[in-house]
């Protein structure tokens, strides 16, 4: 019995010395070896999400890899189907923020001018809406095909050899290009989706709010 107690104890203290600092530690920070401890953190640990693990199929091979799977989506799918669709969302919400912010300063003189979100709505009740579902559909045909390309191997995910002003004049260009790409397009699809719900709540567009923002308060 007070075998049991004194090992409770020292697993309670062994929990509790994980959660405080190293500097209250100071014997124990001076034993510990800090080069193991980095470089398992580094290699285990996500990069993103530090006090989760690394999915395991999340290896850095990819451009933008962070170790960011929090759903374990990557355990479940494909990674390269997967990133297909990332790039795919990100680029049309790179072209949406785009359109988003450039109509409000124009708009062809042959369309009403209004707010990008009331322009959604209106051209939806005009026919716009089935327009764009149909060539939506129509694209998709071909980025079928190419996505089963990449699962044979035969293309990398995302690549539709466009390069029309060839930027990417050799391999590390190209990386640096891929991974400019992926970030910039996680972070139209997170633009896209605050300029929509901000226009929601606050009934100003992007540029309207910067000079004169309205609290909610």
């Amino acid at each position: 019995s007070e075998m049991i107690r004194l090992a409770l104890l020292s697993a309670i203290l062994a929990s509790a010395s994980a959660f405080a600092p190293m500097s209250g530690l100071p014997s124990l920070a001076r034993s510990a070896k800090p080069a193991m401890s980095v470089k398992m953190q580094g290699s285990d640990m996500s990069a993103s999400v530090p006090f989760l693990k690394r999915p395991v199929n999340l290896d850095g091979s990819l451009a933008g890899d962070v170790g960011f799977d929090p759903l374990g989506f990557s355990d479940v799918f494909d990674l390269r189907v997967l990133r297909e669709a990332e790039l795919k969302h990100g680029r049309f919400a790179m072209l949406a923020v785009l359109g988003f912010i450039v109509q409000e300063f124009y708009t062809f003189p042959f369309f009403p001018k209004m707010a990008p979100v009331d322009a959604h709505d209106y051209f939806v009740t005009q026919g716009g809406g089935s327009q764009i579902i149909f060539w939506i559909s129509f694209v998709e045909l071909f980025s079928v095909v190419a996505l089963f390309e990449t699962i044979q191997g035969k293309r990398e995910a995302g690549d539709y050899a466009f390069d029309p002003l060839n930027l990417a004049t050799d391999e590390v260009t190209l990386a640096r290009y891929r991974e400019a790409e992926i970030k910039h397009a996680r972070l139209a699809m997170i633009a896209i989706g605050g300029f929509i719900h901000q226009f929601w709540v606050t009934k100003q567009t992007v540029f309207e709010q910067l000079g004169d923002f309205k609290s909610l308060a």
